[in-house]
Protein backbone atom coordinates (compact mmCIF):
# COMPACT_ATOMS: atom_id res chain seq x y z
CA UNK A 1 0.00 0.00 0.00
CA UNK A 2 1.31 3.75 -0.59
CA UNK A 3 2.22 5.42 2.40
CA UNK A 4 0.44 8.70 3.06
CA UNK A 5 2.65 12.42 2.89
CA UNK A 6 4.02 13.25 5.61
CA UNK A 7 4.59 17.41 5.72
CA UNK A 8 6.32 19.56 8.57
CA UNK A 9 7.32 23.26 8.69
CA UNK A 10 10.57 24.90 9.26
CA UNK A 11 10.40 28.77 10.15
CA UNK A 12 10.30 31.57 13.50
CA UNK A 13 8.23 32.10 15.79
CA UNK A 14 5.31 34.23 14.32
CA UNK A 15 6.03 33.11 10.67
CA UNK A 16 2.88 31.82 9.55
CA UNK A 17 3.70 27.96 10.06
CA UNK A 18 0.01 27.07 11.90
CA UNK A 19 -1.90 29.32 9.00
CA UNK A 20 0.37 27.61 6.40
CA UNK A 21 -0.49 23.80 8.11
CA UNK A 22 -4.28 24.98 8.28
CA UNK A 23 -4.41 25.61 4.82
CA UNK A 24 -2.51 22.81 3.65
CA UNK A 25 -4.27 20.51 5.37
CA UNK A 26 -7.70 21.77 3.93
CA UNK A 27 -6.26 21.73 0.72
CA UNK A 28 -5.30 18.11 0.59
CA UNK A 29 -7.59 16.79 2.74
CA UNK A 30 -4.78 15.72 4.90
CA UNK A 31 -4.47 14.34 8.42
CA UNK A 32 -3.37 17.78 10.74
CA UNK A 33 -2.10 17.64 13.89
CA UNK A 34 -0.84 20.75 15.80
CA UNK A 35 1.76 20.59 18.70
CA UNK A 36 -0.60 23.95 20.51
CA UNK A 37 -3.35 21.88 20.68
CA UNK A 38 -1.85 19.00 22.17
CA UNK A 39 -0.04 20.34 24.70
CA UNK A 40 -3.19 22.89 25.29
CA UNK A 41 -5.24 19.67 25.88
CA UNK A 42 -2.82 17.48 28.18
CA UNK A 43 -0.99 20.18 29.83
CA UNK A 44 -3.75 23.33 30.64
CA UNK A 45 -1.67 26.44 31.86
CA UNK A 46 1.52 24.75 32.16
CA UNK A 47 3.50 26.24 29.86
CA UNK A 48 4.82 29.38 31.21
CA UNK A 49 8.62 29.27 29.82
CA UNK A 50 10.74 28.18 27.30
CA UNK A 51 11.88 25.37 29.51
CA UNK A 52 7.90 23.97 29.99
CA UNK A 53 7.81 24.08 26.15
CA UNK A 54 10.83 21.78 25.92
CA UNK A 55 9.74 19.91 28.66
CA UNK A 56 6.05 19.04 27.93
CA UNK A 57 7.13 19.07 23.55
CA UNK A 58 9.45 16.18 24.65
CA UNK A 59 6.91 14.29 26.36
CA UNK A 60 4.35 14.43 23.26
CA UNK A 61 6.63 13.08 20.83
CA UNK A 62 6.76 9.30 21.37
CA UNK A 63 3.08 8.87 21.09
CA UNK A 64 2.87 11.38 18.50
CA UNK A 65 5.82 9.59 16.31
CA UNK A 66 3.81 6.13 16.63
CA UNK A 67 0.23 7.99 15.68
CA UNK A 68 1.51 9.00 12.79
CA UNK A 69 3.62 6.35 11.40
CA UNK A 70 0.49 4.60 11.43
CA UNK A 71 -1.93 7.15 9.52
CA UNK A 72 1.50 7.66 7.01
CA UNK A 73 1.04 3.67 7.09
CA UNK A 74 -2.92 3.36 6.51
CA UNK A 75 -2.05 5.67 2.98
CA UNK A 76 -3.56 9.49 4.31
CA UNK A 77 -1.44 12.29 4.35
CA UNK A 78 -0.63 14.22 7.39
CA UNK A 79 0.36 17.64 8.25
CA UNK A 80 2.16 18.60 11.29
CA UNK A 81 1.81 21.74 12.90
CA UNK A 82 5.06 20.79 14.86
CA UNK A 83 8.23 23.34 14.57
CA UNK A 84 11.45 21.97 12.61
CA UNK A 85 13.51 24.56 13.88
CA UNK A 86 16.38 22.71 14.90
CA UNK A 87 18.63 20.01 14.07
CA UNK A 88 16.99 18.16 16.77
CA UNK A 89 13.54 18.62 15.96
CA UNK A 90 14.31 17.98 12.49
CA UNK A 91 16.24 14.52 13.07
CA UNK A 92 12.46 13.86 15.09
CA UNK A 93 10.18 14.07 11.81
CA UNK A 94 13.63 12.45 9.45
CA UNK A 95 12.67 9.23 12.32
CA UNK A 96 9.28 9.61 11.82
CA UNK A 97 9.46 8.84 8.18
CA UNK A 98 12.38 7.49 7.07
CA UNK A 99 11.72 4.54 9.26
CA UNK A 100 8.63 3.69 7.46
CA UNK A 101 10.08 4.77 4.32
CA UNK A 102 7.13 7.30 3.36
CA UNK A 103 7.28 10.37 1.61
CA UNK A 104 7.37 13.70 3.33
CA UNK A 105 7.80 17.76 2.54
CA UNK A 106 9.89 20.64 4.66
CA UNK A 107 8.04 23.91 4.43
CA UNK A 108 10.09 26.24 5.32
CA UNK A 109 8.70 29.99 5.87
CA UNK A 110 11.47 32.71 5.27
CA UNK A 111 10.71 35.56 7.37
CA UNK A 112 12.48 38.53 8.65
CA UNK A 113 12.54 39.03 12.05
CA UNK A 114 10.20 42.33 11.64
CA UNK A 115 7.90 40.64 9.96
CA UNK A 116 7.52 37.85 12.69
CA UNK A 117 7.37 40.20 15.32
CA UNK A 118 4.10 42.16 13.78
CA UNK A 119 2.41 38.65 12.88
CA UNK A 120 3.00 37.75 16.79
CA UNK A 121 1.80 41.35 17.95
CA UNK A 122 -1.46 40.04 15.85
CA UNK A 123 -2.05 36.92 17.33
CA UNK A 124 -1.82 38.64 20.61
CA UNK A 125 -4.74 40.29 19.86
CA UNK A 126 -6.49 37.77 18.41
CA UNK A 127 -6.00 34.63 20.41
CA UNK A 128 -5.49 36.53 24.13
CA UNK A 129 -4.73 33.41 26.10
CA UNK A 130 -1.28 33.31 24.14
CA UNK A 131 -0.48 36.75 25.66
CA UNK A 132 1.78 35.41 28.02
CA UNK A 133 4.46 33.54 25.93
CA UNK A 134 3.36 35.25 22.70
CA UNK A 135 5.89 38.35 23.49
CA UNK A 136 8.85 40.12 21.81
CA UNK A 137 11.25 38.69 24.67
CA UNK A 138 10.43 34.81 23.80
CA UNK A 139 10.83 35.73 19.69
CA UNK A 140 14.29 36.77 20.87
CA UNK A 141 15.11 33.76 23.33
CA UNK A 142 13.38 31.12 21.41
CA UNK A 143 15.05 32.61 18.01
CA UNK A 144 18.59 32.09 19.44
CA UNK A 145 17.84 28.26 18.75
CA UNK A 146 16.42 28.59 15.13
CA UNK A 147 18.40 26.98 12.69
CA UNK A 148 17.23 27.10 8.45
CA UNK A 149 17.14 23.74 7.28
CA UNK A 150 20.64 22.87 4.72
CA UNK A 151 20.06 21.47 1.51
CA UNK A 152 23.10 19.11 3.11
CA UNK A 153 20.50 17.38 5.65
CA UNK A 154 18.53 16.06 2.98
CA UNK A 155 15.30 17.18 3.05
CA UNK A 156 12.48 17.74 0.30
CA UNK A 157 12.36 21.11 0.84
CA UNK A 158 10.02 23.77 -0.08
CA UNK A 159 10.54 27.10 0.67
CA UNK A 160 8.18 30.31 1.03
CA UNK A 161 9.73 33.84 1.23
CA UNK A 162 7.43 36.85 1.92
CA UNK A 163 9.50 40.62 3.19
CA UNK A 164 8.49 43.36 4.94
CA UNK A 165 6.43 45.61 2.86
Amino acid sequence: MKKGLLTFFCGKMGAGKSTEAIGLAQQSKAVLLSEDEWLASLYPRKIASLNDYIEYSNLLKPPIKKLVQSILCAGSDVVMDFPANTLSQRNWFREIFSEINAPHKLVYIDLPNELCLEQIEQRRKEQPERAATDTAEMFEQVTKYFMAPASEEGFNIKKITRYAQ
